[in-house]
């Protein structure tokens, strides 16, 4: 299976889990020079910037580990830009990462959803 493709839906299944968590998605997939952002969404008082990581299982590692200070360092740069370029966002910044594991890729029924607020402590 194309690993975009699945990664795209793992994406989609996180923004459905955060619309029903009552949150609003800014932005999907944005891109700049520093790097990426798999979602942007706005909660109360935060703009969060989320980090979404799909799985078929934690055998090996649990999910969240795959975000190393590399990877954290790559999205913060790319939130500094994307709120630069947007002055109007008055939010409290947080960074969040969704695991989403799915034995079955795209055929799992039911994806398990773990949602860390704060990740990047």
């Amino acid at each position: 299976m194309d690993n975009k493709l699945l990664g795209r839906w793992g994406e989609s299944l996180a923004a459905q889990y955060l619309q029903r968590k009552q949150y609003t998605i800014v932005a999907a997939n944005y891109h700049c020079r520093g790097g990426e952002i798999d979602l942007i969404a706005q909660k109360r008082g935060y703009i969060v910037f989320v980090e979404v990581k799909l799985r078929k299982d934690a055998r090996f590692a649990q999910a969240r580990e795959f975000v190393d200070r590399h990877k954290c360092e790559r999205i913060v740069r790319a939130a500094q830009l994307y709120l630069s370029l947007h002055e109007e966002i008055t939010a409290q910044p947080r960074f969040d990462v969704i695991e989403i594991y799915a034995p079955d890729g795209m055929k799992t029924e039911s994806p398990t959803i773990t949602h860390l607020e704060d990740a990047f402590q």
